[in-house]
């Protein structure tokens, strides 16, 4: 347990390390990706949460509908702002790189490499590439997980499975990017994971609470690349090691 609460506190940190000298204007553009995602979730749900829940939510369980109408509004919201989460991440991925080296190099006093239109469009290859590969991880479990969410009685157990799927992608997600700038590929960041599991599990839980308050979750995509590389500098030196 004191890994993980060392992990969610790491993300959490990442509000004050938005503010470092140097990190400010790297954090914009992943902001209004945000912003402009997480503004289309809260209005796809906000329109179309109860038409779901009525097809979801089966005639023989009426009687249970005071418990399971906040489960299935859980899973429903999970579904959509994972989503989202997934798209936002994957259009901001090149910018979530170019912050985690500015945000890395105020703890290592390394200036990180100044970037010219070559270097770019290299980092940009190789993080949509990345992101294309969590997609493809996340398909795999996401499939089950939407049978569980549609079976009558087995849904119930579907909000919290969707929770702790969510933490966890999302540690793989935001380690990806001070990881990936050391040229280490998603079989590494999958390995590094498992190796530092409850710490990128508090990480990720903390990622998915910012990711459910309004107004908050706007800012929820820097603050995460922010904790999830200092969780990473802290580990490259030898603070924590799981096994």
């Amino acid at each position: 347990m004191v890994s993980f609460i060392k992990g969610f506190l790491d993300c959490f940190s990442g509000f004050g390390l938005l503010f470092k000298p140097g990190v400010r204007r790297f954090v914009i553009i992943p902001f209004i990706i945000n912003l402009a995602l997480f503004s289309l979730a809260t209005k796809l749900l906000s329109d179309q949460l109860d038409s779901w829940l009525e097809k979801l939510l089966p005639g023989w369980l009426d009687w249970l509908e005071w418990l399971i109408w906040p489960l299935f509004a859980i899973a429903m919201f999970l579904v959509v702002f994972y989503t989202f989460t997934v798209i936002a991440n994957l259009i901001a991925a090149p910018f979530n790189s170019l912050l985690s080296a500015r945000i890395e190099a105020t703890f290592t006093g390394q200036k990180p490499e100044d970037i010219n239109s070559d270097r770019f469009i290299r980092l940009m290859t190789r993080t949509i590439k990345s992101e294309l590969q969590k997609i493809l991880y996340a398909i795999k479990w996401f499939i089950p997980l939407l049978i569980i969410t549609i079976i009558p009685g087995l849904n119930i157990v579907a909000p919290f499975l969707w929770i702790l799927f969510a933490a966890w992608f999302f540690a793989l997600e935001y380690n990806d990017y001070p990881l990936a700038n050391h040229g280490l590929f998603f079989e590494d960041i999958k390995s590094y994971n498992r190796k530092n599991r409850m710490r990128s599990l508090g990480l990720g839980s903390a990622v998915f609470i910012l990711t459910s308050i309004p107004i908050v979750n706007f800012f929820a995509m820097p603050v995460a690349v922010a904790g999830a590389t200092k969780l990473t500098c802290k580990v490259s030196k030898n603070e924590t090691a799981e096994v």
